[in-house]
């Protein structure tokens, strides 16, 4: 019903950049929120910034400072722009969305997840 398609992950060097995007396409009635979760090896998935329909923001610690989430509300789309990446942000990054799905006359829900996408910053 729906589907996360993330991109912009990759290599980059300690200081560098990336832009990650986050696309949500399907039978959407409304999206309440989106966000970037991480998951390093051996570490449990966390919180790196989420974003609500209103464009109120919420960062982890880590992120603050370094990392800015943004949305077109349009085009179901999130961003994730990380500046002055560190080795320790190394991680695959997922995307999340809770929305309510269309079905019929009703609408019902869901938290979504994407597949991942990974980042690596080398030293």
């Amino acid at each position: 019903q729906v589907q996360l398609v993330e991109s912009g992950g990759g290599l980059v060097q300690a200081g560098g950049s990336l832009r990650l995007s986050c696309a949500a396409s399907g039978t959407i009635f409304s999206i309440n929120a989106m966000g970037w979760y991480r998951q390093a090896p051996g570490k449990q998935r966390e919180l790196v910034a989420r974003i609500t329909s209103g464009g109120s923001t919420n960062y982890a610690d880590s992120a603050k400072g370094r990392f800015t989430i943004s949305r077109d509300n349009a085009k179901n789309t999130v961003y994730l722009q990380m500046n002055s990446l560190k080795p320790e942000d190394t991680a695959v990054y997922y995307c999340n969305a809770d929305l309510y799905v269309s079905s019929g006359l009703r609408s019902t829900r869901y938290n979504y997840w994407g597949q991942g996408t990974q980042v690596t910053v080398s030293s």
